[in-house]
């Protein structure tokens, strides 16, 4: 994809730490960052999140992690953030957004007081479980009928540090070039990177690809490998949406799950060989 965004070099910019940004990128829609957790929707309402959706004034991430959160597999443990600064910068008419990721969280599920660290239950841990032998989940799906009837809670247990994961985002218009920074890991223990890429799933029901395969809700499946040139995901009714490219060296899985009060995602996300030292994609924006 030779007509997107060029990389920036950041030497000489001038960051300023920041809070809460939002940037319109069209005069219905924009993009928003925290250096907290918001916003705390359900069961990873205490991790970090990437860049958020808004459309028309109204959040639309759902329980989504956002566009650019890293996820770290170890041979014992699956690392997230509960951690993060974020720094602010401006080069021309773009705005560059650095956040500055601690992998401090480590997941434990529990169903009432039983630990359920072993069973698998979301397809996406079911295939790092077959990769990486052990595992901590990050979500945990209920079977339907049950739904109501019992209670599941997922906690993100403070952990020491495995480092950090400096994800600096360039919002160009309608495209977000990302660059992830592996360098300050403990990488002796990673066996495997993950870069998520998730909004909410009530809004965005649609995925489209360059193979011409168009899929509605659940048809999108959990967490399925794509080869496609480019992905996307979209709002039927507007038009609005997103888009990725395959990369070279990685793999390209697009998922979603929704269940009321508990579960409501769909992404793309890209699974990382663990001995890159940094990643380079580009989001574009649609329908704007």
């Amino acid at each position: 994809m030779s007509s997107v965004l060029s990389s920036n070099d950041e030497h000489g910019l001038s960051f300023s730490p920041i809070n809460m940004f939002t940037t319109a990128v069209s005069n219905h829609a924009g993009l928003r960052v925290y250096s907290d957790t918001r916003p705390h929707n359900w069961k990873i309402a205490d991790l970090q999140k990437g860049l958020i959706l808004v459309f028309k004034g109204t959040e639309i991430v759902g329980e989504g992690t956002g566009f650019g959160l890293p996820v770290l597999v170890c041979s014992d443990e699956t690392y997230f953030s509960g951690t993060s600064r974020v720094y602010l910068s401006r080069y021309g008419s773009r705005w560059i957004i650095r956040k500055e990721f601690v992998m401090d969280r480590i997941s434990r599920n529990k169903f009432r007081n039983v630990n359920l660290e072993n069973r698998t239950a979301r397809s996406f841990f079911a295939y790092l479980a077959s990769l990486y032998q052990k595992h901590s989940k990050f979500r945990f799906l209920s079977f339907k009928k049950f739904t109501g009837e019992i209670s599941i809670g997922t906690t993100f247990l403070k952990a020491e540090p495995l480092g950090k994961v400096i994800v600096t985002f360039t919002i160009d218009r309608q495209r977000i070039l990302v660059k992830a920074d592996f360098s300050h890991l403990k990488r002796e223990r990673i066996r495997g990177i993950f870069m998520l890429n998730e909004q909410g799933s009530r809004f965005f029901r649609k995925y489209v690809d360059s193979q011409e395969i168009s899929l509605t809700d659940e048809e999108i499946g959990a967490w399925n490998g794509t080869n496609a040139e480019w992905t996307s995901l979209i709002d039927p009714q507007s038009g609005f949406g997103f888009r990725l490219w395959r990369l070279g060296g990685c793999v390209l899985r697009r998922g979603r799950e929704f269940l009321k009060d508990s579960l409501d995602w769909v992404g793309l996300d890209y699974e990382v060989n663990p001995k890159n030292a940094s990643l380079e994609y580009v989001i574009e924006i649609l329908g704007v």
